[in-house]
């Protein structure tokens, strides 16, 4: 009779060997799912959510924009809800204003207004606050090739390459603008008219006109542009500010429109100098990628101004909770960073080297940029009050 024994411990070798493919297979399923799967486990259906943010409405193109939509839905598990609000009017809500409206998070378009909201608010009252920058743009001086020559003339721009900056705003501030001169005082020759101005939207309602005034207050009270201007330094150029802002007249509240209205009212024959986001150029050209006659019009009247130094529109997503902790995930993908720069000119706030300027040939835009920090939340707030009234600019 031949013993069961080495049978057994055959078969529980065989077994073991066995199990142990097994587990390999399964384990490196596993990682090929984790590794390659579109889909995340924040994407599935259980745990699918709605996040409602108020942001600026620059952003309005990007967040309606379908493959971002489907990327933040299938890849992330996040239907967006997005609210367009001033930045400045979105972070002065109250705790009970931004229940009411239900808000998981805010996107103001500077760090300026996330300052101004983290001075005003306990982070404490709000679950697992964070606050993360995922997009950027500087702020920029749109201008026709006309003024722009003539600019060019008087020592306050400069040309290198194709490249346009501003080298002397505190010049084009204090000896054009608030003595109102005109163009034919600049350049008789020049096809303008009317006194010299930098418009922009109304900056006491919309973040890209308050920019300019931000960066107008340190290029005015400062010796070092560098530097932000503390509140005394401030406060003796905040009249200063005042008299700029009152020569405005009517301006537009949001960004998005004000650029709008600024290139169907002639550009350069509406206004020879206006204020803006650069995306708000790079979003027109892609819109009209198919029209060429648009595109030329765009190339041959419009010139890009970059103030030396200017301010970068930081865009930081304020989380109030851990529903939009997610979204910020969500929004630093690399594919929707993509998107952003490629389809509405926003530069990463993530990703070193993913905006390559050679990707709209048509417009002169600038790789590198100098920059100057914006004011801190006491001096922020001090010329805000001023714009809007609520306390005397001294």
């Amino acid at each position: 009779m031949v013993s069961s024994a080495p049978n057994s411990r055959r078969y529980a070798i065989i077994g073991a060997a066995v199990a142990a493919v097994l587990a390999l297979i399964v384990g490196a399923t596993v990682v090929f799912s984790d590794d390659s799967s579109p889909t995340s486990a924040t994407g599935s259906d259980e745990s699918a959510i709605t996040v409602t943010c108020i942001g600026g409405s620059e952003k309005k193109g990007l967040m309606g924009d379908e493959e971002v939509q489907t990327i933040l839905r299938d890849r992330y598990g996040i239907t967006i809800d997005f609210v367009s609000m001033g930045s400045y009017e979105q972070v002065s809500l109250t705790n009970d204003e931004l229940a009411s409206r239900e808000a998981d998070c805010l996107w103001p378009s500077s760090l300026s207004a996330q300052s101004v909201f983290e001075d005003q608010h306990d982070k404490s009252s709000f679950e697992s606050y964070r606050a993360a920058t995922v997009l950027q743009s500087p702020e920029v001086i749109y201008a026709g090739p006309d003024g722009t020559e003539a600019l060019i003339a008087a020592g306050i721009v400069e040309q290198r390459g194709d490249n346009y900056f501003v080298v002397d705003m505190k010049k084009l501030l204090v000896e054009y603008v608030q003595t109102g001169a005109t163009w034919r005082d600049l350049d008789p020759s020049v096809p303008l008219s009317g006194p010299i101005a930098v418009s922009s939207t109304d900056p006491a309602t919309s973040n890209s006109g308050f920019t300019l005034y931000q960066l107008m207050l340190t290029m005015l009270a400062t010796d070092d542009v560098y530097t932000a201007p503390n509140v005394s330094e401030a406060r003796t150029a905040l009249p200063l500010i005042q008299e700029l802002y009152q020569k405005q007249g009517l301006q537009a509240s949001s960004s998005s429109s004000g650029f709008d209205q600024w290139l169907l009212q002639g550009g350069e024959s509406h206004s020879p100098l206006y204020a803006g986001y650069e995306s708000q150029i790079i979003e027109q050209v892609v819109k009209y990628a198919d029209n060429e006659g648009v595109l030329t019009q765009l190339q041959s009247s419009v010139r890009i101004l970059y103030p030396e130094p200017t301010i970068y529109a930081d865009h930081p997503i304020l989380a109030l909770n851990n529903d939009a902790r997610r979204f910020i995930e969500a929004m630093q993908d690399r594919k929707i960073q993509t998107i952003a720069w490629q389809r509405y000119g926003f530069r990463s706030g993530t990703e070193i080297g993913l905006n390559d300027v050679a990707d709209f040939p048509s417009l002169q835009l600038a790789q590198q940029i100098r920059t100057t920090s914006p004011p801190k939340a006491d001096v922020t707030l001090l010329l805000r009050e001023c714009l809007t009234g609520t306390s005397p600019c001294r």
